[in-house]
């Protein structure tokens, strides 16, 4: 049996496996485009309640999504035969949630951290393309996104702190 490829669509029937159903982001990785996009969109609702939570829980979940994540991608993308199959979408929620607990408040400032998380996610500028070809496994495919949550991060933290132009 040929193993499917990166972006060969996954029918709904893979999600009653429970690792595959959180690691295809509970069915928005499934999308026809941009599965990544769908399950970033997923993490915004769930970053909105995270923000409302005491910080230490908020990071608590984080850190346990960010670690079990690792395992369950890597364990999906296993089972599945592709290393980082479009599908798996774990890894853009919790790196978005992560991202979402150092954004300014706001949500002019969620809304700013989604785009900008897109753009280096998909854009993947060094070295995170480096990290996302050479790292294999749930490691590989968590610190990828991890990497362009920081990025994100620092840039709009670094714009957070421009004298405005009034």
């Amino acid at each position: 049996m040929t193993a499917p490829g990166k972006k060969t669509r996954l029918s709904a029937g893979v999600l009653r496996d429970p690792v595959h159903l959180v690691a295809l982001g509970f069915g928005s990785g499934l999308a026809p485009v941009g599965p990544g996009t769908f399950g970033t969109l997923l993490a915004v609702p769930l970053a909105f309640v995270l923000l409302h939570a005491p910080p230490v829980v908020a990071w608590l979940i984080v850190a346990t999504a960010i670690a079990g994540g690792v395992w369950v991608t890597g364990e999906s993308a296993r089972r599945l035969g592709v290393h980082d199959h479009s599908g798996i979408v774990w890894d853009e929620i919790a790196a978005f949630l992560a991202l979402a607990l150092v954004l300014p408040a706001g949500w002019p400032w969620l809304i700013a951290g989604f785009v900008a998380f897109r753009v280096f996610d998909i854009a993947k500028p060094w070295p995170i393309r480096e990290m996302d070809h050479r790292l294999r496994g749930g490691l590989g495919i968590m610190l990828d996104d991890l990497m362009a949550a920081v990025y994100s991060a620092v840039l709009l933290r670094f714009i957070n702190y421009l004298p405005t132009l009034s």
